[in-house]
């Protein structure tokens, strides 16, 4: 690896992801700068929600080194924040909002110590970033979908990570809570934290992020948002169906 890997929040080499002997996601090559916003752009079936699980060890690759910081995953763990797709968390679990942002300091407690005051606290300032303080005592099947997602953001929040993972954090949520999420992101960005976002709406990439990676499968293009947010690659990721090129094109 490159010198600037090893400090690299995430670093990834040759990584290869089958299903079934048949790649999902082939040699990729991808670092991402520290302190910046980064979107992961694809067309559906292009692999990004696959890429986030495979680089945070929850599915197995067929191939490639991952690195944070320089470290395995391993050594790195407390480092590193993952919200996951809403739709691939059982919400009908029996448990209000405050348990699930607590679920987030079992990491830095370990399984045996039980969560106390300080815990309670933390979960509490975490929730009140996301605007969900009133709701902490709510069943999470009783929230709409963008409270759910807002809950899952304050449980990666409470991990106090350096770098933050992101699957579609803004997919079917309201106006305020894609606002609030925004702001979110804004605000670790402001902390000098990185968070990587698999994104779907390219209308909103050149407001939302300072770095875009384009992957179908295998990577288009990786760099600032000026560079590599180009119609022409925009095209050769989505096969040339691209309805919205005008709109991408740099001012």
């Amino acid at each position: 690896m490159t010198a600037t890997a090893h400090t690299a929040p995430l670093a990834v080499r040759d990584l290869t992801v089958a299903y079934h002997e048949t790649p999902v996601l082939w040699d990729i090559d991808l670092e991402f700068p520290a302190g910046q916003l980064c979107a992961i752009v694809g067309p559906n079936g292009a692999g990004k929600s696959t890429f986030l699980k495979a680089v945070l060890g929850l599915l197995p690759k067929a191939a490639g080194t991952v690195r944070f910081f320089g470290e395995p995953l391993k050594n790195a763990r407390h480092r590193v924040g993952y919200v996951p797709q809403r739709t691939s968390v059982d919400w009908d679990f029996p448990t209000d909002a405050l348990d699930v942002v607590m679920m987030g300091l079992y990491g830095r407690l370990g399984w045996i110590r039980r969560p106390g005051r300080r815990e309670r606290e933390l979960a509490m300032q975490a929730l009140e970033r996301v605007r969900m303080t009133d709701f902490a005592q709510r069943q999470i099947s009783q929230l709409s979908g963008g409270q759910q997602q807002r809950v899952f953001l304050a449980r990666a929040l409470a991990q106090d990570a350096d770098v933050y993972f992101m699957d579609e954090p803004f997919a079917g949520v309201d106006a305020t809570t894609e606002r609030a999420i925004l702001d979110v992101m804004r605000d670790l960005q402001g902390q000098g934290k990185t968070v990587v976002v698999v994104h779907h709406d390219l209308d909103t990439v050149r407001e939302y992020f300072d770095h875009v990676s384009l992957l179908n499968v295998s990577v288009i293009a990786s760099g600032p948002i000026q560079t590599a947010f180009t119609p022409e690659l925009l095209r050769k990721t989505y096969g040339g169906k691209v309805a919205f090129l005008r709109e991408a094109t740099p001012a």
